[in-house]
């Protein structure tokens, strides 16, 4: 565990990954797993080498759908959404890594939709730090903690793979969108 000067104790990433997956044993065999950039993208590469069954790997870039677009603006680097599969009747399993507000969810489902109509959506995330504003809850949960509204939880990834979680001031950075 890591103690930000603020003392916020985060877990660490890859201990939460792992109970992340452990949770996620029962997920449907043929569950497709949809990484919402950035960091969700990256969790959900490595939970479909860490889960039995066959999990294609999808990404969706919600800026587009966010209803808070217009206040916030466009990140400075928009990725593609890819979704090289079939949506309509699928299992899906949204991925992120910092479940917040639950704004970036509900975008992503919106996109989703715009694909085709998933037979199930689960939700999947690294951590879990409350301060809902919609009713969105996790089926799948890495770490729970509770974090002052004026931080942002950020996970970043080495040059090996490896994640690890950090704080700083909520709008330090603009291009992070961490479901806020």
């Amino acid at each position: 565990m890591t103690t930000t000067p603020t003392s916020v104790t985060l877990p660490d990433a890859e201990q939460a990954l792992a109970v992340l997956a452990e949770h996620m044993r029962g997920v449907a065999v043929d569950a497709r797993f949809v990484g919402i950039y950035s960091g969700g993208a990256w969790i959900a590469e490595r939970l479909a080498r860490m889960i039995p069954g066959e999990h294609p790997v999808g990404y969706i870039d919600v800026s587009f759908y966010r209803d808070d677009y217009h206040q916030k603006g466009l990140k400075p680097e928009v990725k593609s959404t890819s979704l090289p599969f079939e949506v309509g009747g699928a299992t899906i399993v949204l991925v992120d890594d910092v479940l917040y507000t639950g704004r970036s969810v509900r975008a992503a489902i919106n996109e989703l939709f715009d694909y085709g109509r998933p037979g199930r959506i689960e939700l999947a995330v690294l951590v879990d730090r409350g301060g809902r504003e919609l009713p969105i809850e996790a089926t799948y949960v890495g770490a729970r903690l509770t974090v002052p509204h004026q931080l942002s939880v950020v996970l970043s990834r080495d040059e090996n793979g490896r994640l690890a979680l950090t704080t700083e001031p909520a709008g330090n950075d603009p291009e992070r969108n961490r479901d806020a």
